[in-house]
């Protein structure tokens, strides 16, 4: 067998072997035990006085450290009760059992072995689907170190809770309420009876999606790149997985420079990209209620309108501020100057292609790239950013508030107040992490704010854009990446439910009182 297919086999089958066991794991966590406090007791022979002996000198030996093992579990088990800590369990899981296969000898093309910090970095990128690297994917790893990526980028583009529910669903045939909960929580499903129908909803979406993006990318390839059939399919099914997933991964050093004017290659990704960014939610719904825009909810139609408005505003304010930029699309034509903008508008949804030279971008174009960056895409899908939902959402709520209205209304619904306290704690917890970030990294580099600001939006947001510092912010920059990364990938919401010790419930109210505002 060629040695390349054989690391491709042998990585493939590691990244299966490696989260099936993952799998496993979460769901005996999250397996309810059977009591047996109402069955009888059972009756046992009553053994000899030697053997009484023998058996009382062992339980002796092994109490002390039953005990604690007991204890142990039982605090385990309450740490975990909560399905956002064990949302936060799975991605960490993820994230160390990428980082130990990449750091394998035989996972980089030199056979060294990869340092612990690139490790590490690349294994949160590819589990958050951001696509920010330190070293070049496509000529650092191996075979076998690029289907790792690979792998973790579709494990966590598809969820660990939805990993373990479908492994659930195919040994159990059924879903333990616990696990059940863990999904709602992944997949920011409605009800927790929908958590099956969902699960195989993602499945079939997400394999159709990236087997047509494939078939048109390899076409592609093979035809107008002369790249055999067999290293045609390798990139088709790498970029198509990279692209639905919002990972923006490639195995070419530019990314996706070399085809800016070839919409047979970039319009597949973009529409992969788009599609993963709506979110599973709004694709269930269009495909049930396509023809029936009056009976869409009002999650799919901010989604929908939103995310077309910000494609639109993206597209012209990069087409024109980059248009006489001799460092991006002056030397296009204009059709391909239109396509190059159209790319680059969509990718920061969170998707880490570029097709232009993001470094030789102005500060008009890179400061848009920030907002559509930190905005996002669609809510329970593969993109990151605060989400369109919340962005508009806290739009009608201070539209609202300049009409003096007592209550805030979105397209003909009303909004709870938790839906506008969750929005509102969102992007406050997402600007802080972003301003912190940015400061610190300041102080620790010596590149200019919005350089560093751009890198830090693009990590929290999981999109993977760089203009090009990435490899050069030293451990302690890769460090604070990896936490944004994280964080952005999991959200600011679920990571501090993971992190509150108890959920607590106010018993009485206090006088109230008005400061004054503003």
């Amino acid at each position: 067998m060629d040695p390349v297919w054989w690391q491709l086999t042998l990585g493939l089958a590691a990244v299966v072997a490696v989260f099936a066991a993952m799998a496993v794991g979460v769901l005996l966590l999250a397996w309810t035990p059977v009591s047996r406090a109402g069955a009888g007791p059972r009756r046992r022979r009553r053994p000899g006085l030697p053997v009484r002996r023998l058996v009382r000198a062992v339980r002796t030996a092994v109490r002390g450290p039953r005990r604690v093992t007991a204890a142990w579990s039982s605090r385990l088990s309450d740490a975990l009760r909560h399905p956002a800590r064990l949302v936060v369990v799975g991605f960490a899981t993820a994230v160390l059992a990428g980082t130990g296969l990449l750091s394998l000898p035989f996972a980089t093309a030199s056979g060294t072995g990869a340092g612990w910090v690139v490790a590490l970095f690349t294994a949160t990128s590819a589990v958050c689907v951001t696509g920010l690297v330190i070293e070049d994917t496509g000529t650092y790893w191996s075979g076998f170190g690029e289907v790792v990526i690979l792998g973790l980028i579709q494990i966590g583009g598809f969820g660990i809770m939805t990993l373990a529910s479908l492994l659930g669903l195919l040994v159990a045939r059924r879903l333990r309420f616990r696990l059940q909960l863990g999904t709602q929580a992944e997949t920011k499903t409605l009800a927790v009876g929908d958590v099956r129908r969902v699960v195989l909803g993602v499945l079939r979406v997400s394999v159709l999606v990236e087997l047509a993006v494939t078939a048109l990318l390899t076409w592609r390839f093979a035809w107008g790149y002369g790249e055999t059939w067999e290293r045609a399919g390798y990139l088709g099914v790498f970029h198509a997985v990279s692209a639905f997933n919002n990972a923006g991964f490639g195995l070419y050093p530019d990314s996706l420079v070399r085809f800016v004017d070839d919409p047979l290659v970039c319009l597949p990704i973009v529409a992969a990209v788009i599609i993963g960014g709506l979110g599973f939610p709004v694709l269930f719904e269009l495909r049930r209620q396509w023809r029936e825009p009056r009976r869409w909810s009002l999650h799919t139609k901010i989604t929908l309108w939103a995310s077309a408005a910000l494609i639109v505003i993206g597209w012209a304010a990069i087409s024109l501020s980059e248009w006489s930029n001799r460092a991006t699309l002056a030397p296009l034509d204009p059709g391909g100057k239109l396509l190059a903008g159209f790319t680059q508008a969509v990718m920061p949804r969170t998707a880490g292609f570029n097709s232009i030279d993001v470094a030789g971008m102005n500060d008009v174009s890179l400061l848009v790239t920030d907002l559509l960056m930190f905005i996002g895409g669609g809510s329970a899908g593969t993109a990151g950013g605060i989400k369109v939902t919340t962005f508009v959402l806290l739009g009608f709520v201070v539209l609202a508030e300049i009409r003096g209205e007592p209550s805030v209304h979105a397209l003909g619904r009303r909004l709870p107040s938790g839906v506008q306290r969750q929005a509102l704690t969102i992007v406050l917890l997402s600007a802080a992490a972003v301003a912190v970030s940015t400061l610190v990294l300041l102080a620790l580099t010596p590149f200019r704010l919005d350089q560093v600001l751009f890198e830090v939006v693009s990590a929290f947001a999981t999109v993977g854009l760089s203009t090009g510092i990435t490899a050069q912010l030293g451990t302690a920059g890769h460090v604070i990446l990896v936490v944004l990364m994280f964080i952005g990938r999991i959200g600011p919401i679920t990571a501090a439910a993971a992190l509150a010790l108890r959920e607590r419930t106010r018993r009485y109210e206090l006088p109230e009182e008005r400061p004054i505002v503003g």
